[in-house]
């Protein structure tokens, strides 16, 4: 019986670095081709890394993209793997007369075979500033790209074609497709993995055929690729379910749309919400530091919880050689938050060094005669000058430890403990932070560990410590319902009559909806973070600073 062994190439590209990222695909061709691969599929902009924003503008960056293309099958052929087809995700330009000003750019899939390009299925989008913009055009007799390997019959699709109904999606269910080839750079959210193993398993089902599904992973600015490639065959079933978070490849032994299995076969995954987003953030993380060559990263560590779980977070990253903490007391700093900076060291094994800013306020706060809130602000703003004075006498990455919750409600000082140029948990609720430094806890303690997050700094009451028996909810509401009406607002976009119906008391409502509307010009200037929700601020949400509109 005639079949095909079709390997997932599962690859973390850098964007930009045509030559690295076409080195690590050739080393994946050459491994599939020696476990007898028919076909290899990787993912969206496997070439090129994605999102390319404006780099879709270059013409010059397109044709390299193109030539690349080109030499890369003659190279294949070269070493003797031109038997190998090769179906590869990058961006060309766009031809002139589709362009007309404003779609240079062309998403594509190019299969490769016996030293030439056989076909190529191209996508033309209008680049928007971050991901490629949901409009698209099919251009007529572009629907899909087919082709046939051991008298078995692909189709090869692009992405967001499985999120929608017609185009190709449309066109499979009227053809003799035994399977799909969806080329993928799909970002990670919270519960988003669930939603595409629904949509693979409809294709599946509504069009007769397998799916096969590879995803890009790694960290990219502010976007993490989770991986998470799946298989499914003609009857919905998952064959086939890559590792999240890791480069990865596997191999399909494909006899026919419903006669799918997997070399070897992987264990069905578990399901740990948490872990996942844990995972995503160091993932983030790690990647931005070292493809950006950063030697380390340091940040204030004041014994809060915030701070100990970014610490916590960078140190599963990069190693905690490479993470550097500073304890940054005042003269209002209880012992126990310093106490609990440098336990958090210990259990973390991480550099930590102390630099007391009592003198340096009171020069500042003396000579400008500084009182009230100006004097608190003062205090976060000489802890932000030495965290960058260290980052650049030393080489560091400062990381920003604020949360999601304190990002929405403008609780932080611009300049101050805003300063830096990542923020780990930028897009983290604060009582997701208290989920994730209980979950990692339990993790070591599962693994026979120290847990590496003091519990003093889980339990005590938050406090940014800036006056004398500072809270936050001096100023703020419990955390629970803060965050429940921050939900309401940014993710599920409810107005405020709608919020209030849920029986939450409306002079609560107002105050915090007033306080999210005139945070956006202190969000704006912040430092990016890794994108976990589906509303993440500077990426899904950006809102006019200069805006009277209010949502009833």
């Amino acid at each position: 019986m005639a079949s095909v062994r079709l390997a997932l190439a599962q690859t973390n590209p850098v964007v930009g670095d045509i030559a690295g990222n076409l080195d690590a695909i050739f080393t994946l061709v050459k491994l599939s081709a020696a476990e007898k691969a028919d076909i290899v599929l990787f993912g969206e902009m496997a070439l090129s890394g994605y999102p390319i924003e404006d780099l879709a503008q270059r013409p010059a960056f397109l044709q390299q993209c193109e030539q690349a293309v080109q030499d890369f099958a003659q190279r294949l052929l070269d070493a003797g793997l031109g038997g190998v087809c090769v179906v590869l995700g990058h961006p060309a330009s766009a031809p002139a007369e589709i362009q007309n000003g404003w779609a240079i750019a062309q998403n594509c899939a190019s299969i490769l075979l016996d030293g030439e390009v056989i076909g190529k299925y191209a996508k033309y989008h209008l680049p928007n500033y971050s991901v490629f913009d949901e409009y698209r055009i099919f251009v007529p007799g572009n629907e899909s790209l087919n082709f046939t390997v051991n008298g078995i019959n692909f189709a090869v699709l692009i992405c967001e074609d499985i999120w929608q109904s017609g185009g190709p999606v449309g066109g499979l269910k009227d053809s003799d497709t035994d399977f799909a080839l969806v080329l993928n750079g799909s970002p990670f959210e919270r519960g988003k993995y669930q939603t595409r193993v629904d949509l693979v398993r409809q294709l599946a089902t509504d069009a007769g055929c397998g799916v096969a599904y590879v995803n890009l992973v790694g960290g990219q600015d502010d976007l993490v690729f989770d991986g998470a490639s799946i298989v499914a065959d003609s009857n919905g079933v998952l064959v086939l379910e890559c590792e999240s978070f890791s480069e990865s490849r596997a191999i399909v032994e494909i006899q026919g749309p419903d006669k799918v299995s997997a070399s070897p076969e992987l264990p069905v995954k578990q399901s740990d919400p948490n872990g996942e987003v844990w995972n995503a953030l160091v993932l983030g993380l790690r990647d931005y530091v070292l493809k950006n060559g950063f030697p380390s990263v340091i940040l204030g560590l004041s014994g809060g919880i915030d701070s100990a779980v970014c610490a916590a977070i960078a140190v599963d990253a990069i190693g905690s050689e490479r993470v550097f903490g500073v304890s940054l007391p005042s003269k209002y700093s209880s012992d126990h938050s310093k106490g609990d900076a440098f336990d958090l060291a210990e259990r973390l094994g991480l550099n930590i060094r102390t630099e007391a800013i009592a003198d340096m306020v009171a020069v500042t706060e003396n000579q400008l005669g500084l009182t009230g809130v100006s004097a608190e602000n003062l205090q976060a703003r000489v802890r932000g000058l030495i965290l960058m004075a260290l980052s650049n006498a030393e080489g560091h990455l400062t990381l920003t430890t604020g949360n999601k919750t304190e990002l929405a409600v403008g609780y932080s000082t611009i300049y101050g403990d805003s300063v830096g140029g990542y923020a780990p948990i930028k897009d983290v609720p604060k009582m997701l932070v208290w989920e994730l430094a209980r979950w990692r806890n339990m993790q070591a303690i599962r693994d026979g560990k120290r847990p590496p997050i003091p519990e003093n700094s889980i339990q005590k009451p938050p406090s940014a410590e800036l006056r004398p028996d500072q809270v936050d909810q001096d100023s703020l509401p419990e955390y629970e319902l803060l965050d429940r009406i921050l939900a309401a607002y940014i993710d599920e976009r409810l107005g405020r009559d709608e919020i209030i119906a849920q029986g939450i008391d409306s002079e609560v409502v107002d105050r915090i909806l007033s306080l999210v509307d005139r945070a956006e010009w202190k969000r704006r200037q912040g430092a990016i973070g890794p994108k976990i929700s589906g509303m993440a601020f500077g990426r899904d949400r950006r809102m006019p600073i200069t805006n009277r509109f209010i949502q009833r």
